[in-house]
């Protein structure tokens, strides 16, 4: 059998390929890297509307009496915060305080969650939430090969879910409403993966191609674009949002990887707990820093200097459209180096000169404090 044969391939795969998605291997997943160009898909998301086919997300269902209490044990993030409808984005931590998985964990009811993880990590997530959850009062399903999702993204998205689904504008950042759409239940979120205000789908199978036509049809005023990995990944870089596997991973902590917003230490014990507080206390050694280059388009793995001497590696890098220059993010040590301090990164066997840049690159129309709700 065949490499391609192995690959896994998503409920929208074959409207991908209709769409002209020239489809890669990404982890496992048949999915396409790019349609009409990642600098248009990037700027359709940055100024009006594109769509992705994010089905390869996995969905962790947590319900039961101590659904809140193992996900407050293992997570960073205080789960308090989750009050029905509403969800936090987190870090679950392992007992050297590395990132098992960074995850959204939504607050259906008191007694019900659903987690969205990443790709890679929805077996190793439903495992470790069932080994920690064994003496609780708690049942875990990995429900991920049930459902599909489509991200819509853009700061035009929410008026084209005035027709869609209009209770989805009343939802704040993180919000999550479940919804009968095309017979089917379902659930739309308002997150987002790309700096721009819009929402996810997650649906059964049988209807997510219905809802990716529909989206392509109320997007047609705005100019929609189907939009593939490659221009998610440039959204995400110039939004300061961390890619697992890439960015971090169970050897990293929260705190190195410059999150430490995520970190609540006041709500009690947790897995990891004492090395974060630790951390906070003493500060880290090392830090996910970003740069931005002066010439040249940086990638993963290059060498970054300081005053002659090696400092770190780029985890991720790019060439930011918003921008128009190249843009990354390393482990850099000393960990508190400042914005504008000089650096260099080896390209091609020669050195660039760089800075350090505050993170994220770009504020997007998801960071706005008011977000549309409706007109």
């Amino acid at each position: 059998m065949s490499a391609t044969q192995t690959l896994r391939r998503t409920a929208l795969n074959e409207t991908m390929r209709k769409y002209g998605g020239k489809m890669v291997d990404f982890h496992g997943w048949e999915l396409p890297i790019q349609f009409s160009g990642i600098l248009k898909e990037h700027e359709a998301v940055r100024n009006s509307a594109g769509i992705f086919d994010v089905s390869h997300m996995g969905q962790v269902f947590v319900t039961g009496a101590d659904a809140f209490k193992l996900l407050q044990q293992t997570n960073a993030n205080d789960l308090r915060k989750a009050t029905p409808g509403k969800g936090v984005y987190s870090h679950v931590t392992n007992e050297k305080a590395g990132l098992v998985d960074d995850i959204i964990a939504f607050c259906l009811a008191a007694d019900r969650y659903l987690v969205i993880v990443n790709a890679t990590t929805a077996v190793k997530d439903y495992e470790w939430f069932r080994s920690h959850g064994a003496k609780m009062h708690v049942k875990v399903e990995n429900r991920s090969d049930d459902y599909s999702m489509v991200a819509v993204q853009g700061p035009n998205v929410p008026k084209m879910f005035e027709q869609f689904a209009p209770e989805a504008l009343k939802l704040p950042r993180f919000g999550i409403v479940e919804k009968e759409i095309f017979g089917e239940h379902c659930f739309v979120s308002r997150t987002g993966y790309t700096g721009e205000d819009g929402f996810e789908v997650t649906a059964p199978h049988k209807v997510i191609v219905q809802v990716w036509e529909k989206m392509m049809e109320l997007g047609r005023p705005y100019g929609i674009v189907p939009c593939g990995l490659g221009a998610r990944d440039t959204l995400r870089l110039e939004s300061g949002y961390l890619l697992y596997g890439q960015d971090v991973d169970d050897e990293h902590t929260t705190y190195e990887s410059n999150y430490g917003w995520v970190v609540s230490l006041d709500k009690g014990d947790f897995i990891g707990r004492n090395i974060l507080a630790a951390q906070k206390t003493d500060g880290v050694k090392r830090r996910l820093t970003g740069l931005t280059l002066s010439g040249g388009v940086p990638r993963p793995g290059c060498k970054v200097f300081m005053d002659g001497k090696e400092i770190g590696t780029l985890a991720s890098a790019t060439y930011s459209p918003t921008l128009k220059k190249g843009i990354g993010v390393g482990y850099l040590t000393p960990a508190d180096l400042k914005p504008g301090a000089a650096l260099e990164v080896e390209l091609h066997g020669r050195r660039v000169p760089a800075e350090v840049s505050k993170v994220p690159f770009h504020r997007g129309t998801a960071f706005a404090k008011t977000l549309y709700t409706g007109s």
